[in-house]
């Protein structure tokens, strides 16, 4: 085997790590949707280290023939490094969903840039960083955090299988985030050690407040994570998922 690409979903640095010293082959990540006709950002084998770069939690570079950039809600071009929603505009994406115009007109603009739905960011040399979808970021007392990245964070723990991060209902904060963790087989993981371990990663706001242990996460066919299941017990006869 030659090379491996991946996609779907961000990948944990450590796993990265793990899964190219197992396969032994290069690695490219692939970045799309059904709405592009698949494929529009890649990351090359090239830019995989074993050491560790920051080019390793991006998705890569735009493929010939594609554009893309970062705006914000109200559809306004972002600059480098500034976190938004993520818009592509190339000869592969769709012409819109078939018979649901007002659909297609909150996805595609006048100008044929198509909104993604994720959020993330591009650096100074083009890459394209994806934080999360956009309906998944959590607002805790007033600051925007992304659950893939606290999920980044709480993976390389050595008693963690897995783990999805969510927002919960918070008097003082109005959302608090809370990690789902499935521990690996044998290991008892105290709540407090994880939450301890992720604040060396990440900042002390986004690491989470509360940590629960889980059997095995709900996922889609396609292997994403499904965290509205997990939400939902939390804010059960709330009249909207935000706080």
């Amino acid at each position: 085997m030659k090379h491996l690409g991946y996609g779907a979903s961000p990948i944990p640095l450590d796993l990265l790590r793990e899964a190219v010293e197992v396969f032994g082959c290069g690695f490219a990540q692939m970045y799309g949707m059904t709405e592009t006709t698949g494929t529009i950002v890649a990351l090359a084998p090239s830019d995989h280290d074993l050491n560790g770069n920051p080019r390793m939690r991006s998705a890569g570079r735009p493929l010939p023939g594609v554009e893309v950039r970062i705006i914000d809600e109200a559809g306004n071009p972002l600059g480098p490094n500034e976190v938004g929603e993520i818009a592509t505009r190339s000869p592969w994406n769709m012409a819109g969903y078939w018979n649901l115009p007002e659909a297609t007109a909150k996805t595609i603009d006048g100008e044929g840039w198509l909104r993604t739905g994720d959020a993330g960011f591009i650096d100074q040399d083009g890459y394209v960083y994806i934080h999360d979808r956009v309906k998944d970021m959590i607002i805790s007392g007033g600051e925007n955090i992304y659950p893939a990245e606290v999920e980044s964070a709480i993976y390389g723990h050595p008693d963690v299988a897995d783990v999805a991060v969510i927002g919960v209902p918070d008097e003082k904060w109005g959302e608090a985030v809370k990690a789902m963790v499935v521990p690996k087989p044998g290991a008892s993981p105290d709540p407090q050690d994880i939450i301890a371990f992720a604040r060396t990663r990440i900042a002390a706001f986004k690491a989470p407040k509360s940590v629960d242990f889980i059997a095995a996460l709900p996922r889609n066919a396609s292997g994403k994570i499904l965290r509205r299941e997990l939400r939902e017990p939390f804010w059960a006869g709330k009249t909207r998922r935000v706080n």
